[in-house]
């Protein structure tokens, strides 16, 4: 049984959508990485050494890191043990999930990591689709015979 995945990531969030013989679907990762320390809601602090009570650059950087890779773990999970994968993205994410892949000694194959822009859920399930059919005439030949009938 061949199951490939379709993976729209940026930092904020993994699009998973997997499609084997026998089903589909589609699941979503959060990441709830915070790039940027900050004010709340952009609301001025009024409290005197404000600056001292932000993490050091190095520490947010260490803490940002840890994050991802919490996060890159999960979206790792989620893709199991596919045998081809498509990654597309906006970002510097896919870039970075691709080389983990081969640091974890993924079995299988990333057919492709192409960029994309911000995308809507069904755009994404679209576009796996489409790559995936154009990738794999035969099964084409199956999924329009299924409709057809």
């Amino acid at each position: 049984m061949k199951t490939s995945v379709g993976l729209w990531i940026d930092h904020r969030k993994a699009v998973i959508v997997v499609v084997s013989e026998e089903r589909e679907c589609a699941s979503e990762i959060r990441s709830n990485v915070e790039s940027q320390p900050g004010r709340l809601a952009g609301v001025r602090s009024k409290v005197p050494y404000e600056a001292q009570l932000v993490l050091a650059d190095d520490s947010h950087e260490r803490k940002l890191r840890g994050d991802l890779n919490r996060y890159y773990e999960q979206v790792i999970a989620g893709i199991g043990a596919a045998k081809s994968v498509l990654i597309f993205g906006p970002g510097e994410a896919k870039g970075e999930l691709r080389k983990r892949l081969e640091h974890a000694k993924f079995r299988g194959e990333v057919i492709a990591t192409e960029t994309a822009d911000k995308m809507t859920h069904h755009q994404i399930v679209a576009r796996v689709h489409g790559y995936l059919l154009e990738r794999e005439p035969a099964r084409a030949r199956r999924e329009s015979e299924l409709v057809s009938k």
